[in-house]
C-alpha cells in the first residue's frame, strides 16, 4: 500500500484523442504535497505518511503546527492529512515533494472530498420526495412533506426521517476513477469524469482499493529532492496518453467522418463561389 496525495481541484476540461474523440476530465493541482512527517509502529503503533499541501499564512497557523512544521523544515500548510501504509517500506522522507508521477496512466484512483453545500432544502429536493396535490384542498403546501408523526403511541417522530434540513457538504469518496494523463512540469493529475467537491477544495487521491496497482507504478512514491527529480515522459499537449484504457462510445467511424468532410470541403467551395459572386454584383452596381 501506497501513500496517496492532497490536490486540488481546478475545475474540468477535456483531453482529445487522436481520431478527435475527447475526453472529459477533471484537473487536479498538486500545490506543494510534501512530506510533513512519518508515523512508525515503535512509536505511534502503525506506519503513515503525513503529508501536507498548499502555502497558508502564519496568523492561521497555530504554535504547535508551526513548530511541527518547522522540525520537518518545509513551509506553512493549509492541508494536513494522513496515508496509511503496510510497512516502513511505504514510508517517504520527510521533506520530500510528491510528484504527479506518483500515479501513472490508465490507473484507477480513490477521490475522498467533501460535496458542494446546498443549504437549507426541502423534502423533493433533498429526498426526492413528490409533493402534494396541487388542487382539491391542498393550499400553499405542495412541496410539503405531509405528516411526520404518529398517535398517542409512540408519540414522536423517529431519528434519520426523511425530511427537511441541511444538504451538502458530506464527505464522499468517488471510487474507481481512472487516470487519464499527468503533468509532472505543471503538477496536474487529469482524471476522467467528475469528482466530489467544488472548485478550488481540497481533495485525497490514492490508489484503488478495490482494484490491483498497475505493472510500472513508482514504490513507494515518485518525489523531488531539491533538484533531484523523478519524472516520467508526457504525452503530448491536448492528447490522451496511450496506456488510459477508458471507454469511449464509437460515435463516427472513418467512412463517415470522410463523407462529412467532402460534405463540408463542398459547402464551403461553394460559400467561397457566392462571396466571389456577390461581390462583383455589387462592384457593378457601384459602378453603374
Amino acid at each position: 500500500m501506497r501513500t496517496g496525495v492532497i490536490a486540488k481541484k481546478v475545475g474540468m476540461t477535456r483531453l482529445f484523442q487522436e481520431d478527435g474523440r475527447h475526453v472529459p476530465v477533471t484537473v487536479l493541482s498538486l500545490e506543494g504535497c510534501q512530506v510533513t512527517g512519518n508515523r512508525t509502529a515503535d512509536r505511534d503503533g502503525y506506519f503513515s505518511v503525513q503529508l501536507g499541501a498548499g502555502d497558508a499564512k502564519h496568523k492561521n497557523v497555530n504554535k504547535p503546527q508551526r513548530e511541527a512544521f518547522a522540525k520537518a523544515e518545509v513551509g506553512l500548510k493549509q492541508k494536513v492529512a494522513e496515508f496509511r501504509v503496510d510497512n516502513e517500506d511505504g514510508l517517504l522522507p520527510v521533506g520530500a515533494t510528491i510528484t504527479a508521477d506518483h500515479f501513472i496512466a490508465g490507473q484507477m484512483v480513490d477521490v475522498t472530498g467533501h460535496t458542494v453545500g446546498k443549504g437549507f432544502a426541502g423534502v423533493m429536493k433533498r429526498w426526492g420526495f413528490g409533493g402534494l396535490r396541487a388542487t382539491h384542498g391542498v393550499s400553499v403546501s405542495h412541496r410539503s412533506h405531509g405528516s411526520t408523526g404518529q398517535r398517542q403511541d409512540p408519540g414522536k417522530v423517529f431519528k434519520n426521517k426523511k425530511m427537511a434540513g441541511h444538504m451538502g457538504d458530506r464527505q464522499r469518496t468517488q471510487q474507481n476513477l481512472e487516470i487519464v494523463r499527468t503533468d509532472a512540469d505543471r503538477g496536474l493529475i487529469f482524471v476522467k469524469g467528475s469528482v466530489p467537491g467544488s472548485k478550488n477544495g481540497w481533495l485525497l487521491v490514492k490508489d484503488a482499493v478495490k482494484l490491483p496497482l498497475p505493472e510500472g507504478v513508482p514504490f513507494p512514491g515518485a518525489m523531488r529532492r531539491n533538484a533531484d527529480e523523478t519524472r516520467s515522459d508526457n504525452a503530448a499537449p491536448g492528447l490522451v496518453e496511450s496506456n488510459a484504457e477508458h471507454e469511449v462510445n464509437q460515435q463516427v467511424s472513418a467512412e463517415q467522418q470522410e463523407e462529412l468532410l467532402k460534405t463540408q470541403e463542398a459547402g464551403a467551395d461553394d460559400e467561397i463561389t457566392a462571396a466571389e459572386g456577390g461581390d462583383a454584383t455589387s462592384g457593378e452596381s457601384k459602378e453603374s
